[in-house]
């Protein structure tokens, strides 16, 4: 699926489409700009021609100085059939040659009021965030003391009760149920509601509710980075528990490892507390502080102590 054509980034950045109008439909399949300056001296070994082409001030005068033959091949070289689009910066005027070229190929010529520099940066921003690998999970994603935690475990074991009464208690429901998660960089994992579910909450025995209508404006966000996992299970006394904390289990979401907790859920046990405590440990532990480190190490040290002793 076709995630951006040239014709949404003429609307997002406001581009004057100049020629080449058949072709605004082109898929952008990559974030990589070019700048095709050596490709204007001659050299297309290597051009990168499924890019989005940028041309600023200096491959436009470079361009200037070449005589009617070489400015007509090399335009033509430039706009080819899988070339999504070309964009002048600075509001430069268009060479007659590439018009013509563009019209040939289709390929669409858009001006910009932008600087290079700064076009560059904001379209590489954009196409990043919207060709950035995506998955979906099934759970709830909660922003807690600024952590974005992502609540797991199976259907009805408690994730939307436990994400309300973590919203009543101050903090912000990002996405129930469903969670779309995309990578915008090698360890980022950002999260947010589908469009159809954003700002509701499912829960058992009541129904769809409205957290922002009913809690308020700041009870919600539109998208978080996600940075530790919660998975709730139903409590097995056969199995063994972390009761100390020194071991950190990961799982991997695209190609991100984010930190997992797993919580045993029986009654009595008060989950939005204990999912805010780890929250607020987790903040700590990136801070350089681990309290079940200096546990083990004040533990380490009695027995040492008492090693001594009995020597």
């Amino acid at each position: 699926m076709v995630k951006v054509r040239t014709k949404d980034i003429i609307e997002k950045f406001n581009l004057e489409l100049v020629s080449g109008e058949e072709g605004i439909n082109r898929p952008i399949s990559t974030s990589d700009l070019s700048r095709p300056g050596i490709e204007m001296a001659g050299y297309f070994t290597y051009y990168p021609a499924e890019r989005v082409q940028l041309l600023g001030k200096t491959e436009i005068s470079f361009f200037q100085q070449l005589d009617d033959e070489q400015k007509k091949i090399r335009m033509e070289k430039i706009c080819t059939d899988i070339t999504p689009a070309i964009i002048v910066s600075r509001e430069m005027e268009i060479p007659k040659e590439l018009i013509e070229a563009s019209e040939r190929e289709s390929v669409p010529v858009l001006r910009s009021r932008l600087k290079t520099t700064r076009l560059t940066s904001h379209l590489t921003n954009f196409l990043e965030s919207k060709l950035a690998p995506t998955t979906a999970m099934h759970g709830v994603l909660v922003d807690i003391y600024g952590i974005g935690v992502l609540i797991t475990g199976k259907s009805g074991v408690g994730k939307s009760e436990t994400a309300l009464e973590l919203v009543k208690r101050g903090h912000r429901l990002v996405a129930d149920d469903c969670v779309e998660i995309r990578q915008e960089d090698q360890d980022t994992l950002v999260g947010n509601a589908p469009g159809l579910i954003e700002h509701l909450l499912e829960i058992r025995g009541l129904g769809i509710i409205n957290v922002m209508t009913l809690f308020g404006a700041g009870s919600v966000r539109s998208y978080k980075r996600i940075s530790l996992i919660i998975n709730l299970e139903i409590w097995d006394q056969h199995k063994q528990y972390d009761r100390l904390g020194l071991e950190e289990e990961k799982m991997k979401i695209i190609d991100t490892d984010v930190t997992r907790i797993t919580l045993p859920v029986r009654p009595g046990r008060n989950l939005a507390v204990i999912i805010e405590v780890a929250a607020m440990n987790f903040r700590l532990k990136r801070m350089g502080i681990n309290a079940a480190e200096q546990f083990s190490s004040r533990l380490t040290d009695v027995i040492e102590d008492g090693d001594r002793e009995d020597i």
